[in-house]
């Protein structure tokens, strides 16, 4: 292993700032949808709108068209990548991403039950038969799996469709995705949908890098929770030349690109209303540098997996939030773990506000609630 010669330690209060400036949540900037996706190399997004309040929160002036134009416009699609989520991503990073991630999508599939009962079956004739099926159209996973069952009488139809589903990069075509508009999750083939192939020489080490870029100062460990993948630190030693290393407070590693932004720890935060799968939550192994213990013990209670929304105050999870809608008009719950004080509450209000003017455009009226606190 290489000589690692440490820069500097670096504290939980920096690693959050830090953090929140590469995810440009320090304050919003004025730049197009697909530059912001890009940057935070894509945004989990499995549930069909709630990621347009993280483009609310980052971007200024962002209305829901800015990103669902280019969603149907092919410029941004919604695809299984990282931790094999759906992500939205550009075009060109869903094609250089993909087979960046493969190893996982395979560790993936093989540890799936029902696909072991397919023992014995060529699955290299599934993923032919699959593409052909959903080149002549986006389907659903349901009526994917029916019609492979019919070419494969042996296999379950939910085995056969989660076959083609990891091994072959499907996009969730519109109107899914679209604010204001529904339908099921029918899918499609990356290369058919956007009319070009996959990257031919993807490389980890560039991923690697972005990522580092967008969530770092960060750990081996952190890249991998945030990627899906194992066996990073071969590739983070193969980086260390040209990187900047720290020391975290427990005495990790952390790799960082030597010209990223690194804010003080006193930089200010304003309040910052996150959505349930927000990335800034689910990208590190050590996620403490925004994750606070009470917020964690709510987010580890969640049976059902519908996540709350999370406030950020002075750039750590200080509350729950919650849009209720009714013929009345919009209420916006918060929650806080703790008291908030008056000058942190009047911020949550006015920021709450913001954002109801934005996800609640359509209600006669609207109320911001903060609630008594859970005690953590």
């Amino acid at each position: 292993m290489a000589q690692t010669t440490f820069s500097r330690a670096i504290g939980v209060r920096e690693l959050n700032r830090a953090t929140l400036e590469r995810q440009l949540l320090l304050r919003r900037h004025d730049l197009p949808v697909t530059e912001v996706v890009e940057r935070l190399v894509g945004m989990q997004a499995q549930t069909p709108h709630s990621w347009y309040a993280g483009l609310w929160a980052r971007i200024e002036g962002f209305r829901p068209e800015h990103a669902s134009e280019p969603l149907a416009g092919r410029e941004l699609v919604r695809v299984a990548l990282m931790r094999s989520t759906i992500h939205l991503v550009t075009a060109a990073d869903c094609l250089a991403l993909r087979p960046v991630v493969q190893p996982a999508m395979d560790r993936g599939l093989h540890a799936n039950r029902d696909v072991r009962s397919l023992d014995g079956l060529d699955l290299a004739k599934v993923v032919a038969a699959g593409r052909e099926l959903l080149d002549e159209q986006p389907r659903t996973t349901g009526e994917l799996g029916a019609l492979l069952h019919e070419r494969f009488p042996e296999g379950r139809p939910a085995a056969l469709s989660r076959v083609v589903r990891d091994l072959v990069p499907l996009v969730q075509v519109p109107p899914r995705g679209i604010w204001g508009s529904s339908g099921q999750s029918r899918h499609a083939t990356a290369e058919t949908w956007l009319g070009r192939p996959l990257d031919p020489a993807p490389s980890v080490e560039r991923v690697i890098l972005r990522y580092l870029e967008a969530f770092g100062p960060a750990t081996v460990q952190d890249a991998q929770t945030w990627s899906g993948l194992t066996r990073l630190g071969e590739v983070i030693d193969r980086l260390r030349p040209g990187l900047a290393v720290f020391r975290d407070e427990c005495g990790r590693e952390l790799f960082d690109l030597p010209d990223a932004p690194r804010p003080g720890a006193d930089a200010p935060a304003p309040p910052r209303f996150l959505y349930d799968f927000d990335n800034l939550l689910l990208s590190h192994a050590d996620r403490s540098r925004v994750l606070t213990e009470a917020c964690a013990r709510v987010r580890s209670a969640i049976k059902n997996g519908v996540l709350p929304g999370t406030v950020l105050v002075d750039g750590f999870t200080a509350a729950t939030w919650r849009i209720d809608q009714g013929r009345q008009g919009a209420v916006l719950e918060v929650r806080p773990f703790a008291a908030l004080s008056r000058r942190d509450a009047g911020a949550v209000e006015e920021e709450g506000a913001r954002l109801l003017r934005f996800a609640a455009a359509g209600s006669a009226a609207h109320d911001v609630r903060i609630l008594a606190p859970t005690g953590g």
